[in-house]
């Protein structure tokens, strides 16, 4: 039995109490004083035991009133505290000063692929195999950033705080650590929150309705994606609509713009990088994409742009599965969909060398256009409408209606930036618009069509293109100095060089 005896604050009452159930023979297993509160387990105490001692510890001056309980608080807390841990997916444990293990979950325990019913006194060190982070951690009092750790092939980043007591002394640690494939699934939610599958593919129009039902088709084959169709489209869109009703959905659906970093950073992005790869690492490496997306899909956005170097090692990743972190020698298997994006001819830049052969082959066993919107001019009243909403949501007004000028001048512009440019134009026309109809005027759509018709905007792309690099190159004469001036990566420039016959 458990008994709750609230009491006054007076010294030696606790005494007082203990002796009354000592002169009864009662046995006590544990005492807990909290706050004007005598917390008593006493296992042997039974009913009529409990009723003749009730008289005496009334009789305690101060004694106020005395009930059973289900648990003590010590034990209550206990249970609450076993139960948070188990309901962790990360493996989380607590060490002691000594560096022993206090405390663990079921999580940490199936990570290093432990059978025994506990953990507690063995050294981390011991359990983890790895020495340099447990030593690292005593010397740092565990202050430090996320650093990498493995365990049974499994790539983890250790989250370390101290525990500390009253005077600031550290008392040992908490290390909390988040799997790779933890981390996708955070990085998966922040890039595009969850899948939406078709349904957010707009459009009623044959071409999309085609698109949607061969897409449905593909989505469900776990084979490698590519997806084409002209900047603006919606090729994302696509690919995660795939990934969104394939049976990857409930992994990581992460994505990567090849044309938007140099081909350093992209590497280390898809395949991480290990302990010391390069100066300014994080300590103990990090796990790249193709790590974080573990059973999911990783989208190569503008594959076009991807370097020759890490086309090869892309290759080996769709051919075994296989790849290796920047500066590392242990190989990690790649359980992962990819799907690719391109605006660019692949098949002449493989007549020209500028991308290999093989990986478009590898990228190219399944295969989605994404029609421009000028292809689809039934849909862009629909796409409007759906954006005016969007937008009046976002900004918090009432959505304003589109006039009848505004829906023909809407179904005659051009449209070369695709559903992006209409998306756009919708926001701005929304955000400053004051009246409860949206105008031509608000869309300032007299300037699209001052611009060259759609069928002439990749001519007329390509001629600024030439035009801009042939007046840049000769103040930056070597393609690595002008991708520098430009943001973009080398690859890129190079190729836009090589395809204008610029600095040959």
């Amino acid at each position: 039995m458990r008994l709750d005896i609230v009491t006054e604050n007076r010294l030696g009452i606790t005494q007082e109490v203990l002796a009354v159930l000592t002169r009864h023979g009662v046995d006590v297993g544990a005492v807990e004083v909290i706050a004007h509160h005598i917390y008593i387990d006493a296992p042997s105490l039974d009913t009529t035991a409990f009723g003749r001692l009730q008289g005496d510890v009334f009789a305690v001056a101060g004694v106020r009133s005395l009930t059973q309980l289900d648990l003590l608080p010590g034990a209550w807390r206990r249970l609450q505290l076993d139960a948070l841990l188990s309901a962790l997916a990360d493996p989380v444990l607590a060490i002691d000063e000594r560096g022993a293990i206090a405390i663990y979950n079921r999580a940490f325990a199936d990570a290093i692929g432990c059978d025994e019913t506990s953990l507690i006194g063995r050294s981390l060190a011991e359990a983890i195999g790895d020495n340099d982070l447990a030593r690292d951690l005593g010397r740092q009092q565990f202050r430090q950033v996320a650093r990498d750790l493995t365990l049974r092939g499994r790539a983890y980043l250790v989250e370390a705080r101290p525990i500390t007591a009253d005077a600031g002394t550290v008392r040992g640690g908490v290390l909390i650590l988040h799997a790779a494939s933890r981390i996708g699934e955070r990085l998966s939610a922040l890039q595009g929150g969850e899948a939406q599958g078709f349904a957010a593919l707009i459009g009623e129009s044959a071409v999309m309705r085609d698109l949607r039902a061969r897409a449905q088709r593909v989505a469900t084959v776990d084979a490698p994606l590519l997806i084409r169709g002209e900047t603006g489209t919606g090729k994302e869109l696509v690919a995660r609509a795939c990934h969104g009703v394939s049976h990857r959905r409930d992994a990581p659906f992460l994505a990567l713009n090849c044309a938007a970093l140099p081909e350093s950073l992209a590497e280390s992005e898809l395949f991480g990088y290990a302990a010391g790869a390069f100066t300014g690492a994080q300590k103990g490496g990090k796990p790249g994409l193709l790590e974080m997306a573990q059973g999911g899909t990783v989208f190569l956005d503008e594959i076009g742009e991807m370097s020759l170097y890490l086309q090869a090692k892309l290759l080996r990743v769709l051919n075994d599965g296989r790849f290796r972190r920047v500066g590392g020698e242990r190989e990690i298997r790649a359980d992962v969909r990819i799907v690719s994006a391109t605006h660019r001819p692949l098949e002449d830049m493989v007549r020209q060398g500028a991308f290999r052969e093989d990986l478009y082959y590898r990228l190219n066993v399944l295969q989605l256009s994404v029609p421009a919107l000028r292809e689809r001019g039934e849909d862009i009243l629909l796409l409007a409408e759906n954006f005016v909403g969007s937008a009046a949501a976002q900004i918090g007004k009432p959505a304003p209606r589109l006039t009848p000028a505004t829906r023909d001048a809407l179904l005659t512009a051009p449209w070369p930036g695709n559903v992006r440019q209409l998306q756009n134009m919708v926001f701005r026309a929304v955000t400053l618009a004051d009246e409860q109809a949206l105008h031509p005027a608000d869309f300032d759509l007299h300037a699209e069509q001052s611009m060259p018709d759609a069928g002439c905007w990749q001519t007329a792309l390509d001629a600024f293109e030439r035009d801009y690099l042939s007046r840049l190159y000769p103040l930056h004469p070597s393609s690595r100095k002008l991708a520098a001036v430009l943001g973009l990566s080398h690859t890129a420039v190079a190729n836009k060089l090589r395809k204008y016959g610029i600095g040959g």
